[in-house]
Protein backbone atom coordinates (compact mmCIF):
# COMPACT_ATOMS: atom_id res chain seq x y z
CA UNK A 1 0.00 0.00 0.00
CA UNK A 2 1.16 3.26 -0.85
CA UNK A 3 2.53 5.24 2.35
CA UNK A 4 0.58 8.38 1.32
CA UNK A 5 -2.67 6.76 1.10
CA UNK A 6 -2.16 4.54 4.29
CA UNK A 7 -1.14 8.26 6.30
CA UNK A 8 -3.79 10.16 4.57
CA UNK A 9 -6.19 6.64 6.09
CA UNK A 10 -5.12 7.18 9.28
CA UNK A 11 -5.43 10.47 9.82
CA UNK A 12 -9.00 10.00 8.87
CA UNK A 13 -9.23 7.33 11.30
CA UNK A 14 -7.25 9.67 14.00
CA UNK A 15 -10.24 12.42 13.28
CA UNK A 16 -13.28 10.08 13.92
CA UNK A 17 -11.99 8.72 16.98
CA UNK A 18 -11.77 11.98 18.15
CA UNK A 19 -15.65 12.94 17.78
CA UNK A 20 -16.27 9.42 19.14
CA UNK A 21 -14.09 10.38 21.71
CA UNK A 22 -15.97 13.40 22.76
CA UNK A 23 -19.37 11.78 21.70
CA UNK A 24 -18.35 9.09 24.51
CA UNK A 25 -17.13 11.37 27.00
CA UNK A 26 -20.21 14.05 26.74
CA UNK A 27 -22.30 10.99 28.06
CA UNK A 28 -20.08 10.36 31.00
CA UNK A 29 -18.77 7.07 29.85
CA UNK A 30 -14.83 6.45 29.92
CA UNK A 31 -13.07 6.50 26.65
CA UNK A 32 -10.03 5.10 27.94
CA UNK A 33 -9.95 2.31 24.97
CA UNK A 34 -10.25 5.02 22.51
CA UNK A 35 -8.11 7.47 23.83
CA UNK A 36 -5.02 4.39 23.48
CA UNK A 37 -6.08 3.73 19.89
CA UNK A 38 -5.50 7.13 19.39
CA UNK A 39 -1.96 6.78 21.01
CA UNK A 40 -1.55 3.73 18.27
CA UNK A 41 -2.85 6.08 15.72
CA UNK A 42 -0.10 8.61 16.87
CA UNK A 43 2.64 6.07 16.52
CA UNK A 44 1.46 4.95 13.51
CA UNK A 45 1.21 8.11 11.71
CA UNK A 46 4.85 9.68 13.17
CA UNK A 47 6.39 6.04 11.84
CA UNK A 48 4.63 6.59 8.27
CA UNK A 49 6.53 10.08 8.27
CA UNK A 50 9.65 9.39 9.27
CA UNK A 51 9.53 6.92 6.39
CA UNK A 52 8.46 9.27 3.88
CA UNK A 53 11.43 11.55 5.08
CA UNK A 54 14.14 9.30 4.14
Amino acid sequence: MDLNYQLTELKHEYVRIQGDIEKVQSTGNSADKLEERLIELEHEIREIREQLDA
